[in-house]
């Protein structure tokens, strides 16, 4: 990976939409190099997908919460149930393992309290938890998509 094509990940983190000949001109290549540099990004996995980022709140998700679980248990079948459980939630978008006392944070957008426990009911129906704390957002600061590319391997150009 070298400077275009970290340029290149910078507009497509932005807009993946835009044409390979807007992001050619704006990182000055020609139309084929740049969509070349696109198809190899995408085929090295540097690129994953390209998606559409919908509107929580005009999806009817606006609520969001985080939940903090400790398990309470750590055998290799409950793991493999928890992880069926989180996998067959829809509402259930992040799903992380931790350090430290929580064991595992679950974020989670619903419309309202009410969904909320619906989700909460259907979880512990699937999986037994020593405890389960549920945090729900007042007031969103920061939300993106957009990795700092600060810290890729850049290897430079000869010349």
């Amino acid at each position: 990976m070298d400077d275009f094509d970290v340029r290149i990940l910078e507009i497509l983190q932005l807009d993946a939409g835009i044409t390979v000949a807007e992001i050619a001109d704006r990182v000055g290549l020609s139309k084929n190099p740049c969509w070349r540099r696109i198809r190899a990004l995408e085929d090295s996995g540097h690129i994953r997908g390209r998606v559409a980022v919908l509107d929580r709140a005009r999806m009817n998700v606006g609520q969001t919460v985080f939940v903090d679980i400790r398990a309470g248990r750590h055998s290799v079948d409950w793991l493999a149930r928890f992880e069926r459980a989180v996998e067959g939630i829809p509402e259930i978008i992040g799903a992380y393992r931790l350090s430290g006392d929580t064991d595992y944070l679950l974020h989670i957008v619903v419309p309202d309290i009410e969904a909320y426990d619906n989700v909460y009911k259907r979880l512990i129906s699937r999986c037994e938890f020593e405890a389960v704390s549920s945090s729900f957002v007042m007031e969103e600061l920061k939300e993106t998509s957009v990795l700092p590319l600060d810290y890729a391997e850049v290897r430079k150009r000869p010349g």
